[in-house]
């Protein structure tokens, strides 16, 4: 009889839904799934919508652990959730062979590293997995006053979190003999000269495409001057003979190398002159073997000058490719961007949580797996966009939510005493659909506490439900609210409740916002909520991250005695 079997499927489908969300099952999620199931069979979806409402009402009378019981015996295959895996993986590259494919990350070690270094490093690492290749960790160390010493481990124990291994690691820094001799190279072809202009004069030369005096003079006096400039204190630059007229201005006259007098941070005075990107770039990606250089599209002009010093010093071309910056709305993705934010105190440190930093990340209890997910979603494509950080949430979400135990956390608690309350010992899952995550037991009295904006909802006379526990009449709200005991039996559609007893734990929970609105620092960007959490909490350890019901994923740290939540996302 069809109605009979509609009513089947809608029961254990109720059963399902209210196991996912804590009990309480959606008829109009429920009713979406039943009408799939009746497709084929022309039914009214009228009626469909009755039963399915009539199922959920039966369904949510009963305990948690009751609809796990029945749906085991009904349909045991909709206790495991379904994994809709998306094909997330990596578009193939031109012109690859298997066992032949080179990638490389260059991190200049100047800071800790970011989201958008995570997409860089993960796309060039999975790309030398994907062909079997090598994957070459390059710190391009030839800026002096910016490179530090302490930011070539912190960006290794970075990537290390992230899963990423190398196969190889040098520093470019150690390699400027060979640079040096291959712009000693290009002067005596004529394809580079020693400009003593200033700054500025070169700036403007360049902007109205005019060439200046040094330019003319020959490679002889050019070799000359750059090795004054290698060993002595005269001022210049290395400047490559491109075409001053180019419309793509990169390619008028651009500098190769500078001098800079601050000591580096491995090699201290050994060296004044420093390549530029444009140089060091191209030649590290050349010599290293590296087959698939990727970069980001901000540097698509200065494909032109990467392809030409690589000509004129007749070196191998890779195949260099490029994909968009990564920008998440509301958040400064660049170390442009974050460290004025660092200077001037407006966040805690590069671990804060506000910041896409990967160590505010992980502070806050965003996996590397959920990172992963997130970099391949976006893809590698050149198109410019701005996500939100809400699909980082999501990837984090589905990773998270069958693995994170469920705890009670009361925000701005106010205290309950229940009349007639008996003293229990109630054993509560740890996870309504896992049960080889174990259960905490609480006893408890006539005293709890519960919610303050809760209360704030329920009148004198309403009967709502401690969660897990028993029902509660309340009697009189005042600065204390007193309930009386008011049965076990779940009534629908009464409100279900977080609690604690008056054994619980202080603690704050500090809840990210975005950094930036419309453009402009947010300086109400990080709430501290205070709460009471449940006893049980102070058994966790430092980095698990668990779910406050009703609350949110929260990442718990513990520092002497005092136990601290970073609130993830809901």
């Amino acid at each position: 009889m069809p109605v009979e079997n509609i009513r089947k499927t809608a029961r254990k489908y109720a059963l399902q839904n209210a196991i996912q969300f804590n009990g309480s099952a959606n008829p109009k999620a429920v009713a979406g799934k039943v009408i799939a199931a009746f497709k084929e069979e022309n039914i009214s979806p009228n009626l469909i919508y009755q039963i399915s409402g009539s199922a959920c009402l039966e369904v949510n009378k009963i305990p948690i652990e009751q609809q796990i019981a029945e749906l085991e015996k009904l349909a045991p295959e909709l206790l495991k959730k379904e994994k809709k895996e998306r094909d997330f993986s990596l578009p193939e590259l031109p012109d690859a062979e298997k066992g032949k494919v080179i990638t490389r990350f260059p991190p200049e070690p100047n800071g800790y590293l970011h989201i958008g270094h995570a997409k860089a490093a993960i796309v060039d690492y999975e790309y030398a997995q994907m062909y079997n290749g090598k994957f070459i960790l390059r710190f391009d160390d030839t800026n002096p006053e910016n490179a530090q010493l302490e930011f070539y481990e912190a960006q290794k124990e970075d990537l290390q979190w992230l899963g990423i291994e190398w196969d190889e690691e040098y520093n470019t820094s150690d390699n400027l003999g060979k640079h040096y001799s291959l712009a000693q190279q290009l002067i005596e072809q004529g394809d580079a000269y020693v400009c003593y202009c200033p700054s500025d004069a070169i700036k403007e030369g360049r902007f109205h495409g005019k060439e200046c005096k040094c330019r003319s003079r020959s490679p002889v006096e050019h070799v000359d001057s750059w090795k004054e400039m290698l060993s002595s204190s005269v001022d210049g630059v290395l400047r490559l003979k491109g075409d001053m007229a180019c419309a793509n201005t990169a390619m008028r006259d651009p500098t190769l190398f500078r001098i800079i007098e601050k000591p580096h941070p491995l090699h201290r005075d050994k060296y004044r002159v420093w390549p530029t990107y444009d140089f060091a770039g191209a030649v590290e990606d050349s010599l290293s073997g590296v087959t698939h250089p990727f970069r980001t599209k901000e540097y698509e002009l200065r494909d032109e000058c990467y392809f030409k010093l690589l000509e004129l010093l007749k070196l191998r071309k890779p195949h260099l490719m490029e994909f968009s910056r990564l920008s998440i709305e509301g958040m400064p993705v660049s170390k442009r961007k974050i460290k004025p934010l660092i200077d001037q105190g407006l966040v805690s440190g590069y671990d804060d949580i506000r910041l896409p930093t990967l160590r505010g990340l992980k502070k806050r209890g965003i996996l590397p797996e959920a990172i992963k997910q997130f970099v391949f979603s976006q893809g590698i494509s050149k198109a410019e966009s701005n996500v939100t950080f809400s699909l980082l949430e999501a990837d984090n979400r589905k990773i998270l939510d069958p693995i994170a135990k469920r705890f009670f956390f009361v925000e701005k608690p106010i205290k309950l005493v229940v009349e007639n309350a008996s003293t229990l010992e109630k054993s509560i899952r740890l996870h309504p659909t896992d049960e080889k995550l174990g259960s905490r037991t609480i006893k408890t009295g006539d005293t709890f506490f519960v919610p303050r904006i809760d209360m704030e909802k329920i009148n004198v006379g309403d009967i709502f439900r401690l969660k897990d526990l028993y029902n509660v009449k309340v009697r009189e709200k005042n600065n204390v609210v007193f309930a009386e005991y008011a049965g076990k039996e779940l009534i629908t559609g009464s409100a279900k409740i977080q609690w604690t007893t008056d054994n619980f734990i202080k603690m704050n929970v500090f809840v990210p916002g975005l950094l930036y609105q419309k453009g402009k620092y947010n300086s109400n960007s990080l709430e501290k909520v205070k709460g009471f959490a449940e006893e049980a909490v102070s058994r966790l350890k430092t980095g698990e991250i668990v779910q406050f019901e009703r609350f949110g994923f929260v990442r718990i740290e513990k520092q002497n005695k005092t136990i601290t939540g970073f609130f993830a996302h809901k």
